[in-house]
């Protein structure tokens, strides 16, 4: 008879899985992760250098993206009334 477990030992070959794997303690590897190969992460570096390479030079070259289009005003040229600070004399 061919039973599930033929079948579920089958689709772990196939997919290259080995749950039974021991690990470094000595308990079985449950959906452990494996290390990606040396291409992948060469590809990776690779974007994400790229990413940064164009965050910095957009930051450089275009600052009014981040910081605003405008001069930050002075508050020390703003008055009481646009402070919302009451006249000293009313009380």
């Amino acid at each position: 008879m061919f039973g599930l477990s033929r079948i579920n030992h089958g689709l772990r070959m196939i997919s290259g899985i080995n749950r039974a794997a021991p690990s470094r303690n000595g308990s079985a590897v449950y959906r452990g992760a494996m290390a990606p190969s040396r291409t992948r992460q060469i590809q990776g570096m690779a974007v994400v250098s790229a990413m940064w390479f164009w965050i910095l030079w957009r930051f450089y070259h275009e600052p009014a993206d981040v910081f605003g289009h405008f001069e930050y005003p002075d508050p020390s040229k703003w008055t009481d009334e646009e402070l919302g600070i009451p006249p000293d004399d009313e009380d």
